[in-house]
This record gives C-alpha cells, structure tokens and sequence, in this order.
C-alpha cells in the first residue's frame, strides 16, 4: 500500500458503525492480513500481535454488529499505547482507502477464546466489513474537529496540523496540543482528572499515536522525513493544563536565528 494512499483517505474517513454482515472473501481478507504484518511500529521494540475474530468472540457495549474485528494485542510496556494508536491508525486508513469501512471499539473486550489466544494485553478492538452506509465522508464540513487554533500555536505548518486535526479520537475529544516552529514540533496531550482519567486517559495515550500516525503521512506527502526524540525543555514548557508526549523533529534545517 502506498503512503500517498493512507494519506488521501484521512481527509474522508469516517467511523462506520453500520455493516453488511456477510464476511469479506477470503482473497481480501488475506490482503488485510498480509498488510496488518506489514504495518511499521512507532516502537519496535514493543511487542505485538493483531488477529481477526467474529463477532461471537468480543463483548461489545455499543449496538455495533460486523462481520469481523480486529483485536490488537501488545506488551505493557513504555509508549505502549501510543504504538498501538500509531499502528491501528495506519490499518483504519488502509481498509477506508480500500472502501472498506471500520470503527474503533473502546469498550469492548475479547471473551475467553480471543483472549486467551494471545499472551500479550489486549489494547483495543476495530471492527470492519463492507459499510452499508457511506464508506466515506463526502466533504470536510462533515468533519467535526477543532479549529487549528485550538490544536496548536504553530502557524506555519498548516498542511502537516490539518492532517492532525482530522483525527479520529475518543469521543472526539481531540485531546492534543503542538507547539513549537516549522522544524521541531512538541506534541503534549490534556491532562484529566482523576475522575476522567479512569475512564479517558487510556484512550487518550491510544489517540496521541493516531495523531502522530496523520502527522507523519502528511509529512512524508510533502516529501519530507520525520525523526523524533525526547525534548527536556519541551517537557518543563508544557501549556498549562497539557503534559508533555513527544517531538516531531522536520527535515528542513531551520533559520539560524530559530531556536
């Protein structure tokens, strides 16, 4: 699958909460199957595992019924969620570009047999299958986001931040924030109290990594790399009310007077 690819099918994405339940033919499904293996980590050294199950195999909150779901299993580990975030966004956008349709399942959970058919932890579950409603936003205005100001005090990096805005999110709370110049973002993500935090900031450490996820398509669009890295002096510059996640370090070298 070509980034160029992933990266059209975040500006009409949508959460598909309506399917056919009739399973996908075995030739698509091993395509999937074939690119979930293909999906690169954010950290490779986070171990983990995606495999495909009925609905009979999850528990699920939401009236929601497909034909299969995704489970994503990954150790406890540092940065764990953020990597799942990042990886499952990548199949979200995969499976849209292919006209398939698919929602993330913050509630649901694996029963006996999916659980036990792994030994990692079992993050979050996306169901898919063929949509009977559109598989696709027609236009922008169906997006319900932030305004970039919101999202960021950045002003000269509206291509990358716009692909950031459109993020799928938990309730579409959009829970992130960039600072920084054209060259060295800092992404911080909003800070809950206790209340919410038990029910939210899983999910929120899940949607930083789908924000990454569309940053990093959108750069490599404009034919740019992206590195990343631990900033200490981004961590003490935390807007109020944010903490610190990560830096997202731009190809292009900056000005000599930008620091």
């Amino acid at each position: 699958m070509e980034q160029g690819n992933l990266y059209e099918a975040i500006y009409k994405r949508k959460s598909v909460r309506r399917y056919d339940l009739e399973p996908l033919n075995l030739s698509l499904l091993e395509e999937i199957s074939s690119y979930m293996q293909s999906i690169p980590p954010f950290f490779p050294e986070i171990k983990t595992e995606m495999r495909i199950f009925e609905q009979a195999d999850v528990r699920i909150l939401l009236p929601i019924k497909a034909p299969h779901f995704l489970l994503f299993y990954s150790e406890n580990k540092d940065g764990y969620l953020m990597n799942a975030g990042y990886m499952l966004e990548q199949l979200d956008l995969y499976l849209s570009s292919r006209g398939i349709g698919s929602c993330y399942l913050g509630m649901a959970q694996p029963k006996k047999n999916a659980k036990k058919s792994s030994s990692l932890e079992c993050v979050m579950i996306l169901a898919f299958g063929i949509p009977v409603e559109p598989a696709h936003r027609s236009s922008l205005s169906e997006f319900k986001r932030k305004s970039l100001p919101q999202i960021t005090d950045i002003q000269d990096n509206g291509p990358l931040l716009e692909a950031v805005r459109l993020s799928p999110s938990a309730t579409n709370s959009q829970p992130w924030f960039f600072t920084g110049n054209p060259y060295i973002l800092h992404a911080y993500c909003i800070k809950l109290n206790l209340i919410k935090a038990a029910a939210y900031e899983k999910m929120n450490k899940i949607d930083m990594g789908i924000a990454i996820c569309h940053l990093e398509l959108a750069a490599r669009h404009l034919g740019k790399t992206v590195t990343y890295s631990f900033e200490g002096n981004a961590k003490n510059l935390a807007p109020e009310g944010y903490y610190y996640v990560i830096s997202i370090h731009i190809n292009e070298s900056p000005p000599a007077n930008m620091v």
